[in-house]
């Protein structure tokens, strides 16, 4: 049978329909895998969702090991006190056990059960991460670096103790290099010195808290002589402060050289640096005297030499 024009043409046109379809789908095919894109993975590397997914699960651990870490910190302040309160229950019992030194162990016992008390109920309940008080310094010293190189001033750190019976001390950047620091500076003067043979900053150092923080710490009286004085410090600098995993004092004829490994803060010659500072105060209140600070990179054995110089005092040394 020969086909009539109807059925051709409505043969044609089922043709064409089928060809369009067929063309039409891929593109169809393209937006649904182009919707899908950011839940699957691309030849290049993970999606976005993947990667949120896993931006997620990190901040969690993050926030996980966080607490941990506070955890752990509370624990052995914990522990602390409980080894306290056992040193003081185990001398009250000698006591009873051995009349002759009864006072002495009822003493003994009496300090130790309120130094467990005071550190149950005083340990910190938060702490703040060593990489976010380091982020903050670094945005401080990056800004009074830039604030000296824009008064022209020298790279010399002098630390003075300042007037007055409060122990006190004040970092001295100043404008020239042959300045020479006074014994003593006023505590409450402004932080812009432009008198003309005193020009430059006096400005309240980093290290200044941490001294009286130390001071406040100490069980015992505080030395007054170098080598005594450079033991203490870096003691409070790894035990109390943590603020470096190893210092190591090396006491020369009118200075202290500190090799320090692990700074926590990051470089330590960088402006008015934490360790480098209290460091540096410590000496300046401790020897009752300017103390002139140098920092150099060290070598593989340590990180950094922190070297703190003074002038002979004759009217204190001969003492």
């Amino acid at each position: 049978m020969t086909p009539t024009h109807t059925d051709t043409e409505t043969a044609t046109h089922r043709g064409i329909e089928e060809t369009t379809k067929h063309r039409d789908e891929p593109a169809e095919t393209g937006r649904e895998n182009g919707h899908n894109t950011a839940d699957s993975t691309t030849p290049d590397g993970p999606s976005r969702a993947t990667l949120s997914a896993r931006l997620e699960q990190l901040e969690a651990e993050n926030h996980h090991l966080r607490a941990e870490y506070g955890r752990v910190r509370q624990s052995r302040y914990r522990k602390r006190a409980l080894g306290l309160a056992a040193i003081g229950l185990c001398a009250i019992g000698g006591a009873v056990a051995f009349p002759n030194v009864q006072d002495v162990l009822l003493a003994l016992g009496g300090t130790g059960l309120i130094g467990a008390v005071l550190t149950y109920y005083l340990a910190p309940e938060q702490f703040v991460a060593a990489d976010i008080g380091e982020r903050i310094y670094t945005a401080l010293a990056t800004n009074q670096a830039r604030l000296t190189d824009a008064l022209g001033l020298s790279e010399n750190r002098h630390y003075v103790p300042t007037k007055g019976n409060r122990p006190g001390c004040r970092l001295i950047v100043p404008r020239s290099q042959q300045y020479h620091p006074p014994e003593t500076v006023d505590g409450d003067s402004d932080p812009i010195v432009t008198a003309a043979d005193h020009r430059g900053l006096r400005l309240e150092p980093s290290g200044l808290g941490l001294f009286e923080e130390f001071d406040d710490a100490l069980t015992t009286e505080r030395a007054r002589t170098p080598d005594a004085l450079a033991t203490q410090l870096t003691s409070a600098l790894v035990e109390q402060f943590e603020l470096a995993a190893r210092a190591e004092p090396a006491v020369g004829p009118e200075q202290v050289t500190f090799a320090i490994t692990d700074s926590t803060f990051g470089d330590c010659d960088r402006f008015d640096h934490p360790v480098a500072s209290f460091l540096a105060v410590s000496l300046a209140i401790g020897l009752e005297r300017p103390i002139t600070l140098e920092v150099a990179a060290a070598d593989n054995r340590t990180d950094w030499l922190l070297t703190c110089r003074w002038e002979r005092n004759d009217k204190t040394d001969d003492k």
